[in-house]
Parts: C-alpha cells; sequence; structure tokens
C-alpha cells in the first residue's frame, strides 16, 4: 500500500517535500520552491529508488555554508516516514 509523507524542511529554501512510499521505495517526490533544476533531478533520479539507500546516500549533504541542504532535509524526512512504516508494520 503506497502511503504519503509531508516533511517541512528547515534551514534549506525549500518550504515542503512531499513522497510516497510503497514496499520501500520512493515515489512522487516533490519540493515545493528551493533551486528548482536540481530538485526536479533529484526527484526524477529518485522515481522508484529504495528509500533507505536514498537516504544513506544524501544524508550529511551540504549547501554552501549551510549545516544541512534540501537532500539532507529529504534524507530525514525519509527515515522518519520509514520509521513510521515499520510502527505501523508492528502496530498490525
Amino acid at each position: 500500500m503506497r502511503e504519503h509523507y509531508e516533511f517541512k524542511p528547515e534551514g534549506v529554501c525549500t518550504k515542503l517535500i512531499t513522497f510516497d512510499i510503497e514496499e520501500g521505495k520512493i515515489y512522487g517526490l516533490h519540493f515545493l520552491g528551493g533551486c528548482p533544476g536540481n530538485l526536479a533531478a533529484i526527484s526524477k533520479l529518485l522515481e522508484g529508488y529504495d528509500a533507505m539507500k536514498a537516504s544513506e546516500l544524501l544524508i550529511g549533504n551540504r549547501c554552501g555554508h549551510r549545516s544541512t541542504s534540501c537532500a539532507d532535509q529529504l534524507a530525514i524526512a525519509i527515515e522518519q516516514a520509514m520509521t513510521t512504516e515499520a510502527e505501523r508494520r508492528i502496530a498490525s
């Protein structure tokens, strides 16, 4: 079953990150705001990609002098979503 997630990032230009996860894979990734070319490319590259692998790849990426980036914030969002998914499975 496909689950939808919304994440409000901190410390970056993007105002909202939305995506779905189905069977551990990312679908429909969208960034509201931020660098449109780069974020559209990330969205295309990660369509159908393993969520945990994406998180591992993106965590810790920085944007210039900032301590985070849109990619880093996405990694945090994915980790939170996967934790929620695991909790749902345990509760079922």
